[in-house]
């Protein structure tokens, strides 16, 4: 059974392993995005581990989208691609979602590319409830879309 808590430094290197697991994000970028997380204990980042039997299998991370009034916005969700089919990932989800419904917050938006690798994505964010809202073409790179979704909370 998935167990959801706060992400602690010592995560790290289990969470870069579940990240490259899937080829979709660089868990280079993991360090620099969890210093501020890890050096303001006020922070209005959320970050999340997803473990079985105290081994880390998920991440997930949401922040406030500035200048907005209640809108976070999903920027990493990963289940380690061997556990993949178990619900983790909705289960993240909606663990976010309760969180952010508790502190009154409304919209959550999720940015994915639009590249043939993330098509399994797309479709999770559908299934979950997720409306797609918008693409920005050639956001991410050359022939690479930035997909919008969001979900009233």
């Amino acid at each position: 059974m998935l167990s959801i808590r706060p992400l602690k430094k010592e995560d790290i290197p289990s969470l870069k392993d579940v990240i490259d697991s899937n080829k979709l994000f660089p868990s280079v970028l993991l360090d620099d995005m969890l210093s501020g997380y890890l050096a303001t204990p006020d922070t209005q980042e959320i970050w999340l581990t997803g473990e079985v039997n105290s081994t880390p299998v998920a991440v997930a991370y949401c922040t406030a989208e500035r200048l907005t009034d209640g809108t976070f916005n999903l920027l990493l969700i990963a289940v380690h691609k061997h556990s993949h089919g178990r619900g983790w990932g909705s289960a993240l989800m909606e663990f976010i979602e309760q969180q952010l419904r508790g502190a009154r917050q409304r919209l959550l938006i999720v940015e994915t590319s639009g590249l043939a690798a993330y098509r399994q994505t797309r479709a999770f964010y559908e299934k979950l409830g997720y409306t797609r809202e918008a693409v920005i073409r050639e956001f991410y790179g050359p022939g690479d879309d930035k997909v919008i979704f969001w979900k009233r909370l």
